[in-house]
């Protein structure tokens, strides 16, 4: 049975991943729209509202691991006046306004957790401390789940948005060459993603794995979900270095992610 605090964390944790994954699909849409394709206008996509979006296995894994995906957005590029180029902007869309959202997100967890401080220096009401409190948690997740959304995105593995990017970047006959193999791309990704955590892990029981700094940071790479959840957090401590040197924030501590 849930307690008040893991029920509380999976609410806050499901609203952030609501919102993350809602603002992904629809700066795709959007972004198509301006380049000519109006395919996810047409079909009811061009929206904010997530039940046209998620897809339910993708929001699970954004709840519970930070990392996920929702419906892909339909896209005809034979509407766009270049198709390559065009597809790659659309693709980058989603990552890029996960990354934005997350960064204008930070700061305002860190002045939430400012304030936080201070109203339980000059106040005695549990409410308002409560608010803060909470209201800086919420932020803190969202920025941790939209900035892992968009670095999860950005790996170059088809159907994800950095294979379309890297694809725009490709001659066309490596490009073509790729997509005829991208099922079995797409499959040995969910094998890596789902095995080699598990595979990682049961080498770090080891103890003579464990204590050997350098096998276990090669052994790393075996952790996909691992991998992804170090970039997402030198991400977001980047943008909390970045934000705290504001001089507001010299009078409370680093935030850690």
């Amino acid at each position: 049975m849930l307690t008040n605090f893991d029920l509380t964390n999976l609410l806050i944790s499901a609203v952030a991943a609501l919102i993350a994954l809602t603002l992904h699909e629809f700066s795709h849409g959007f972004m198509a729209y301006k380049l000519g394709d109006k395919t996810a206008y047409h079909m009811g996509r061009l929206t904010l509202n997530p039940l046209r979006h998620l897809d339910p296995f993708g929001t699970v894994c954004m709840i519970f691991f930070r990392f996920g995906w929702a419906r892909p957005v339909p896209i005809n590029a034979r509407n766009f006046k270049k198709p390559r180029r065009d597809i790659a902007l659309t693709a980058l869309a989603g990552p890029l306004i996960n990354i934005l959202s997350g960064f204008i997100f930070s700061l305002i967890t860190l002045l939430l957790l400012l304030l936080h401080f201070k109203v339980g220096r000059v106040s005695n009401v549990a409410f308002v401390y409560n608010v803060t409190y909470y209201a800086f948690m919420f932020f803190g997740v969202f920025t941790v789940t939209s900035v892992g959304l968009g670095v999860f995105n950005m790996l170059p593995i088809p159907p994800f948005d950095g294979s379309r990017i890297l694809f725009a970047l490709l001659p066309p006959k490596l490009y073509f060459k790729i997509t005829k193999h991208e099922r079995g791309i797409y499959f040995f990704f969910v094998g890596w993603l789902l095995i080699g955590g598990f595979l990682y892990r049961g080498l770090m029981s080891i103890p003579a794995i464990a204590s050997n700094g350098a096998l276990s940071s090669v052994l790393r790479i075996l952790s996909l979900s691992g991998l992804i959840s170090d970039a997402t957090s030198f991400i977001c401590q980047a943008m909390l270095d970045l934000w705290h040197l504001l001089p507001i924030f010299d009078s409370i501590p680093m935030l850690l992610v």
